[in-house]
This record gives structure tokens, C-alpha cells and sequence, in this order.
């Protein structure tokens, strides 16, 4: 059997016993998935390498210490280090962004709502966390003019000015493709009933 067709779980194993190809073939697998999820978080290539390479040294060391119990759910538990890891960050730098899109046509809706960190518990957190996650995989849905344009709009927290100068368009024509994102991307958040507020 290859290394390659082993549940998560069966690898971790391996490596603990000793068996580095194992790490490297969990590392392969999850990599750019928790890559972008840090990514997302501080829209910034060069620190989200650096909390890559923290986060990994990490789970290198909660595993090799035998510390790791959640035999099966590797990668989520791998998330919350990174969220974690995050969160140290921008707590050491005085303050905690998360993605928002920002009233975006001054309409009364955020795709990412922002929760106060004092007002979370773990459980607010990991929730949060799963509907950020669902949110993110929803946007590729949509076609490629209105996704370009959301994704402008709140990783790169781009003007419509800017976008429109990008894409060669007039700004109404960019603010039309912003409107049709968000309806689609809400239907697409009631067809997969997914709640933004508790």
C-alpha cells in the first residue's frame, strides 16, 4: 500500500514511529489548503509564510512530544493552530483583522462579520472559523468577472476605481459585477444554509 492512500491519522502514526516520509506525505496533502487559510487571514504573502513555517514547527513538536489526541482530524486541529498563531500575531501588533467587505455599495451586509476577540469562546471561534471556510470555497462558484471583482474588493481591499481601471471597465459596470456577486453569493448561502448570525 502507498504511502499516498493513508487516512491522516494512519500517517501520523507512522511518523511518530519514526517514519519521517510519512510527515512529508501529510505535509504535501494539507499544505495549500492551511497555506491559503493563513493566507486569507493576513493578506500577506511573506507573513503568511513565516506563520506557515511557525505553525509546522509547531505541530512538529505537539506530535513528536506525543501530545496530539485528535486521531482522525488532523487538519482541523492543524487550523486552529494556525488561527491561533494568527491571532498571537496581531495581538502582539495591537490589533486583530479579519477579512470584511466592507459595506460594500453601502449595502448593510458583510460577507465576514468581525466578533470582538474578548467576546469569543472557543466555540464562537471554530464556528466562526467553519463559516469563513465555507464562505471562501462558495466564492469560487461564482463566474470568473464577479469573483475577480469580490475578490479585489475584499482581499485587496481594492477601490472600485481601482478595480475598474484593472479590468477595463467603467466603474458602473464594476459596481454592477459587485451587485450580481453578492446576490449570487447569497443564494448560494441559502441553498447551503449556511447561518452568518447566530
Amino acid at each position: 500500500m502507498s504511502m499516498n492512500s493513508l487516512e491522516d491519522h494512519e500517517l501520523i502514526k507512522k511518523y511518530i514511529a519514526g517514519n519521517e516520509k510519512a510527515f512529508e506525505v501529510l505535509l504535501l496533502r494539507h499544505k495549500d489548503r492551511i497555506f491559503r487559510f493563513i493566507q486569507i487571514k493576513v493578506r500577506d504573502g511573506e507573513l503568511a509564510a513565516d506563520i506557515f513555517q511557525e505553525a509546522f514547527i509547531k505541530i512538529v513538536n505537539t506530535l513528536k512530544a506525543g501530545s496530539y489526541s485528535e486521531e482522525g482530524k488532523f487538519l482541523p486541529w492543524a487550523l486552529r493552530i494556525c488561527h491561533n498563531l494568527v491571532i498571537d500575531h496581531f495581538r502582539k501588533n495591537g490589533k486583530y483583522r479579519m477579512i470584511s467587505e466592507s459595506s460594500s455599495l453601502k449595502e448593510d451586509y458583510n460577507i465576514f462579520h468581525t466578533i470582538k476577540l474578548e467576546e469569543e469562546n472557543v466555540q464562537d471561534i471554530m464556528t466562526r472559523e467553519e463559516i469563513e471556510g465555507q464562505l471562501v470555497d462558495l466564492i469560487e462558484y461564482l463566474p470568473d468577472n464577479q469573483k475577480d471583482i469580490l475578490k479585489m474588493r475584499i482581499y485587496k481591499e481594492m477601490s472600485f476605481k481601482d478595480i475598474a481601471k484593472k479590468e477595463e471597465i467603467s466603474i458602473n459596470t464594476a459596481l454592477g459585477r459587485m451587485r450580481y456577486a453578492l446576490m449570487n453569493l447569497r443564494k448560494l448561502i441559502d441553498k447551503h444554509e449556511i447561518i452568518l448570525h447566530s
